[in-house]
């Protein structure tokens, strides 16, 4: 059973489980409301075609064992510099606080690569000692760059050596990121 536990403005504001904890983030426009609605095979998470859409901290109780966490997008330039920060600093207050987290998974649009908010990113993440996966998505489409940024565990200490590589539309790589949760 999947339930819509709520959509939290501030970290303050979310419930104090004892659930383990497992947040979604990446840029906007990366298909990350479209590969959480894939890992668990309903459409709990609002998709949009517009980037940036989802604002808040949103929580989804996973059959009363596990929380998925779908966080804001981040580097979408149709926001205001005061809210791009606002939400940076909602994003870092979460990871750093929130003790339920087992894992953040970075995801990367795979047709586009790593930009330098996805490093920065991972370069706080690592300084803070804070466990992430990098999740390729829209490893269906074509990739446009042939040259992207390779990511390497040696460089991010925090970083999972494993890198999965996921399509929400072809339902591919879903199962790697379903055993890690704990999704059956």
């Amino acid at each position: 059973m999947i339930k819509f536990v709520g959509s939290f403005e501030t970290v303050e504001s979310l419930p104090n489980t004892a659930f383990a904890e497992y947040a979604f983030v990446g840029r906007s426009n990366v298909g990350k409301s479209s590969l959480i609605n894939a890992i668990v095979a309903q459409d709990i998470a609002r998709t949009s075609n517009t980037p940036g859409r989802t604002q808040s901290l949103n929580l989804f109780n996973i059959q009363d064992k596990i929380m998925i966490v779908d966080l804001p997008g981040y580097g979408y330039a149709r926001v205001s510099k005061i809210e791009a920060l606002r939400w940076l600093q909602r994003l870092e207050k979460y990871l750093i606080n929130r003790s339920q987290l087992r894992r953040l998974f970075i995801l990367i649009d795979s047709r586009i690569g790593a930009k330098d908010s996805d490093l920065d990113l991972m370069d706080f993440c690592d300084k803070n000692g804070i466990c992430y996966q990098i999740v390729y998505t829209k490893k269906d489409k074509r990739i446009r760059d042939k040259n992207q940024c390779l990511l390497s565990h040696k460089n991010h200490p925090a970083m999972v050596e494993q890198i999965l590589e996921t399509s929400a539309e072809k339902k591919t790589g879903l199962e790697d990121l379903r055993n890690i949760i704990g999704i059956k």
